[in-house]
């Protein structure tokens, strides 16, 4: 062999291997295809990218670690402003199950199949052996069964987003142990059961979303000593018990919805010289006066206490709060004057009607 033929040899071995070290390994591409084989995406293509031997390389909604090359990301949307779906004009549909292939992803950070719609089985319970997972994120399809258990391994999680599905069971009781965890989503499911009492433990949760479920019990107290908690959603739910009043004094809690539960007591007075400026309450069983509390620091996009068992005359103190956008009185069993100015002045009459004996403006006359 030439010196010449010799080294082109060696510029192509180079060049083989070279590929082969920047390149998927062929077990993570093995885990793709046969994930893939559990689905059907009959409209965008989107699987007609994932061909070749290089799965780091062009295959839709897959990225892989830049230095391992392993696959890191999975991220399918099927609500996307990407280039195929407005071609497409259209929202993605897909059908199938989610394989357990995806836990040989030993790498994976990142778990996105959302708004497909007709995706439906269980959540594969081999997800919690992924040590490197940060994003859980299966909302909009129909997917069944159970939260995993063992969900709790999970130490690196962030995002655990399942809402807008059929998932039945309760919480487990391992949730409580995702240290990291920042955005909780179980929205409109069929979770029963209580919410667990070590709920709390999530100190560095930012959203609990739990709303439109079948969760019945007690709202733990626990929740109040989660410092970064802004946003918390346990409405349309069976809850009983009484609001802990310690809600009422959580540094960054800026939404507090509790409608539509089995919420009965009185209304603790914290919630109106607070950080919430959208606390909804309406639909519940909750007695006693409101609270005659307000100041300048109530400032209330939304304020709903409709649908409630209330008494008695509407505080004038509400007129030194510094903002009520949306207020609902209605539907109790208030009594006396509506006092006059803000934020009255711009209410319409269905902000009071259907009380035993409410007037003056908007109403009639006293």
């Amino acid at each position: 062999m030439g010196a010449v033929s010799h080294l082109t040899l060696i510029i192509v071995l180079l060049a083989v291997s070279s590929s082969v070290v920047h390149s998927c390994p062929p077990s993570d591409r093995a885990a793709l295809l046969a994930f893939k084989s559990a689905l059907r995406e009959p409209y965008l293509g989107i699987f007609n990218t994932w061909t070749g031997s290089d799965c780091c390389r062009n295959w839709y909604g897959v990225s892989c670690d830049p230095e391992t090359h392993q696959v890191a990301d999975i991220n399918l949307r099927g609500e996307s402003e990407d280039p195929i779906f407005q071609r497409a004009h259209r929202t993605g549909f897909m059908t199938g199950y989610i394989s357990p292939a995806i836990c040989k992803l030993t790498r994976l950070s990142s778990l996105t199949i959302a708004d497909w719609k007709g995706i439906t089985g269980e959540i594969p319970r081999c997800v919690t052996r992924l040590p490197f997972l940060r994003i859980i994120d299966l909302i909009g399809n129909q997917l069944s069964g159970t939260i995993p258990a063992d969900i709790g391994r999970l130490h690196r999680l962030t995002v655990l987003n399942v809402a807008d599905n059929s998932i039945s069971g309760t919480i487990p009781g391992s949730l409580g142990n995702l240290s990291s965890l920042m955005h909780l989503d179980l929205r409109n499911n069929k979770l029963s059961g209580p919410i667990p009492r070590n709920f709390g433990n999530l100190n560095m949760l930012s959203r609990a979303l739990l709303s439109g479920n079948r969760l019945s019990g007690l709202i733990p107290s626990s929740i109040s000593t989660i410092y970064r908690l802004a946003d918390l959603d346990l409405s349309l739910n069976q809850l009983s018990g009484y609001i802990p009043a310690s809600l009422g004094k959580m540094a960054v809690l800026a939404t507090l919805n509790l409608d539509s539960n089995k919420l009965s007591g009185i209304v603790p007075t914290s919630l109106f010289s607070s950080m919430i400026g959208n606390l909804n309450l309406s639909k519940n069983s909750l007695e006693g006066g409101i609270p005659d509390v307000f100041g300048p620091r109530s400032y209330f996009t939304v304020l709903d206490l409709s649908y409630n068992n209330l008494k008695g005359p509407i505080p004038k103190s509400i007129s030194r709060a510094s903002y009520i956008g949306h207020l609902d009185l209605s539907h109790n069993h208030l009594c006396g004057k509506i006092p006059a100015g803000s934020p009255f002045d711009h209410l319409e009459a269905s902000s009071f009607t259907y009380n035993d004996c409410l007037c003056g403006k908007p109403l009639k006359a006293c």
